[in-house]
């Protein structure tokens, strides 16, 4: 049995795609996923099964999604192993330990190219910075996201993917839900 983390996108925005967390564990536990855990409201599970594939399991937990809870939406989801890996590849690790809060690692549908990279730091208008390692990238808000101009959208176009996004805090209890 491997440990996964699945994080859900958009969900629970206002009106937009409303989704209980008892009834995301409950359909956890009815597509075959062992001992699931969900970490606050904002869509973010941990479970175990025998699956080896992250797509399949993706894959999977988006038909589940759109059948049993009538919300179509994208998965994310890291082995435990990989998440640690993305924890200990996080580029601020000094501003992250300062201001978690205002550190963000973004979950990638795709590995960027160092072109897409690039063209989404130079789309930034504020102090934001953003690094990319492997199919998660790693942005630092030092005036906090609520006003600033890099958002989902912007991200996502220059990116070229889709990707769902965890402020520091949450990743780390994330990762230690999943130990």
């Amino acid at each position: 049995m491997t440990t996964y983390i699945a994080l859900l996108r958009a969900i629970n925005l206002g009106a937009h795609n409303r989704i209980a967390m008892a009834d995301l564990k409950k359909m956890l536990v009815k597509a075959g996923y062992v001992d699931p855990k969900t970490l606050l409201v904002s869509g973010n599970a941990v479970f175990s099964c025998g699956r080896s594939s992250c797509v399949q399991i993706e894959a999977a937990l988006e038909a589940a999604s759109t059948k049993q809870l009538g919300v179509t939406t994208d998965y994310f989801v890291r082995s435990a192993k990989e998440w640690q890996a993305s924890i200990d590849a996080n580029p601020f690790q000094k501003e992250a330990k300062a201001d978690p809060a205002r550190m963000v690692m973004m979950c990638l549908r795709e590995a960027p190219s160092p072109a897409q990279v690039k063209a989404l730091q130079a789309a930034i208008k504020g102090r934001e910075v953003v690094k990319a390692v492997g199919t998660q990238a790693y942005f630092l808000y030092p005036d906090g996201q609520g006003r600033s101009k890099l958002t989902i959208a912007v991200i996502e176009k220059a990116l070229g993917t889709r990707g769902t996004a965890r402020n520091w805090n949450t990743v780390l209890k994330l990762g230690d839900l999943a130990q």
